[in-house]
């Protein structure tokens, strides 16, 4: 897969490139009540600043995507706060957690959540549409982000004559257009073969290298060596941070 460098994509935005763009401060997150409550997240605590490139790795169960959905406004902690660029997610409502996250926040699912009646065009542009871009412009940008990820060709197929690897590219093109200061991704590269699943690797840590904020949850050491740091998750804590040299460094974390 060949890769190209997006003309279209955004700068760092701000002088200070190494302010905080996200933030969890002591955060908890419990489903259910007595006998049936389950802890997601244990006061957990992350920062991470504009330019920083961080990984999330922990076995299954551990609260990983769980951070993701705090850190994207997609649920809201059950105490503790949750800032993005300084903004408290918890207490903000739905409708504007959902402005935030078409302006400021890409996600990339792991189930892809492509919509499926809309073109691969339609559905990374269908954002920038919802927040007043003209058409033209919208697809224009869309099409641009496509060619990054190395699909531009699949620009009017439909998820459903698509393989999983390039509805996943499809995917993390929707999470790359527009103004993204803060990307979230989660397994971005679980239907990807080793050498798609590098060039996406080199898509995000170009963004993060231009200013973006990058949180990426992975369960291959191999890609979580591309991040500044790796954080590590255990029964909804945070257990260690390190900053690997080597990926058997975090195999050792993960361990842990």
């Amino acid at each position: 897969m060949k890769l190209r460098r997006s003309r279209t994509a955004p700068q760092a935005v701000g002088s200070d490139v190494r302010r905080p763009v996200l933030q969890l401060i002591r955060v908890n997150r419990t489903h259910g009540a007595g006998a049936t409550e389950v802890v997601s997240l244990c006061d957990a605590d992350l920062t991470v600043k504009a330019g920083e490139f961080v990984a999330i790795m922990g076995p299954s169960g551990s609260g990983k995507s769980t951070l993701l959905n705090l850190a994207g406004g997609l649920d809201v902690a059950t105490a503790g706060e949750v800032l993005v660029e300084g903004a408290d997610l918890g207490g903000m409502s739905v409708s504007e957690r959902a402005v935030l996250r078409r302006r400021s926040i890409g996600y990339v699912f792991q189930d892809f959540n492509l919509l499926p009646a809309l073109t691969a065009v339609e559905n990374v542009s269908f954002p920038l549409e919802l927040d007043g871009w003209s058409l033209r412009r919208a697809h224009a940008a869309a099409r641009a982000v496509l060619d990054e990820v190395g699909v531009a060709d699949l620009a009017d197929r439909r998820p459903e004559d698509m393989s999983g690897g390039q509805a996943q590219r499809v995917a993390i093109a929707r999470a790359l257009v527009g103004a993204r200061r803060l990307l979230l991704a989660d397994e971005p590269t679980g239907a990807l073969d080793s050498a798609a699943g590098t060039g996406i690797l080199h898509v995000l840590r170009e963004r993060a290298d231009r200013g973006a904020s990058v949180v990426m949850v992975t369960h291959e050491a191999r890609f979580a060596a591309w991040a500044d740091r790796t954080v590590f998750l255990r029964d909804g804590r945070v257990v260690d941070s390190t900053r690997p040299s080597d990926p058997a460094d975090l195999l050792v974390g993960l361990a842990q």
